[in-house]
């Protein structure tokens, strides 16, 4: 399933392709959503935002299109007038005079006003996005050792979105090695030094997924890269000690760790 990083990829993305351009057309699936699209015709996108997994595109009227992919949602980008080859179910189709960006097979889509976006359910429990590059290392030591998140084993927290939204499965296990935790570890057994690593990583490792994930080979442009150290390579030897990586189940999801230097 795509993680923060992914998510604000694909924003990226779509940004590319259509922000600030007026649009020319706009068609939503859902009956409840027919009322806006004439309001969106001849406004612009001014950016597209994430929260964790949800994407919020801001149109020039204010507006703001709420839609989070869930398991299965996905949005592309096609020349307009193209159409796309899928099985997947079209939900949304913003066209602008060259580009169009479509969403398939997603289920929570609303649009929302100003005064919604502050009031929306999902977004007031969502913590603070881990890509977002106001939140700091303090903000994040705070939140771990605040009265909700404190007494919390890694192997659940590092998955709610409320702790911090867009850490998702692969990067609870990079996180935790790179810092040498145990799942089962909490927040309120940590030492100092351990609180300072594990906040600066919980937010050095996702920026660092982003910026360079797909990137093949280190070179003098890129520095230091994301790649896997103990995701998906059960059996195989750490590389900071040397022992065995193994795999379990944690949280209905796969955990992989290295037994020997993350006690």
């Amino acid at each position: 399933m795509p993680e923060g990083p992914e998510i604000r990829r694909a924003a990226d993305n779509l940004e590319a392709a259509i922000k600030g351009k007026p649009l020319t057309g706009a068609w939503f699936a859902f009956p409840q959503l027919k009322a806006w699209e004439p309001q969106l015709v001849g406004q612009t996108i001014t950016h597209i935002e994430t929260r964790g997994k949800a994407l919020l595109t801001h149109f020039s009227n204010q507006l703001t299109l709420y839609s989070h992919n869930q398991l299965y949602g996905v949005w592309r980008v096609v020349n307009t007038g193209e159409e796309m080859q899928t099985n997947r179910v079209l939900r949304v189709k913003l066209e602008s005079a060259d580009k169009t960006i479509l969403l398939y097979s997603a289920s929570e889509i609303e649009m929302l006003t100003p005064e919604q976006l502050t009031t929306h359910p999902f977004l007031q429990r969502v913590g603070p996005d881990v890509l977002d590059l106001r939140v700091t290392p303090e903000e994040v030591k705070a939140r771990l050792l605040s009265a909700k998140f404190r007494n919390r084993q890694f192997s659940g927290l590092l998955l709610d979105q409320a702790f911090l939204a867009g850490l998702g499965n692969y990067l609870r296990v990079e996180i935790l090695w790179e810092v040498g935790l145990a799942a089962q570890h909490k927040a309120s057994q940590l030492s100092e030094a351990q609180l300072e690593a594990l906040s600066h990583a919980l937010l050095a490792i996702p920026r660092l997924s982003y910026n360079t994930r797909g990137v093949a080979k280190e070179n003098k442009h890129h520095g230091a890269l994301f790649r896997f150290k103990v995701f998906h390579r059960a059996g195989k030897k750490c590389e900071r000690c040397g022992g065995i990586i193994e795999k379990t189940t944690l949280s209905s999801r796969p955990f992989y760790w290295c037994p020997h230097c993350q006690k």
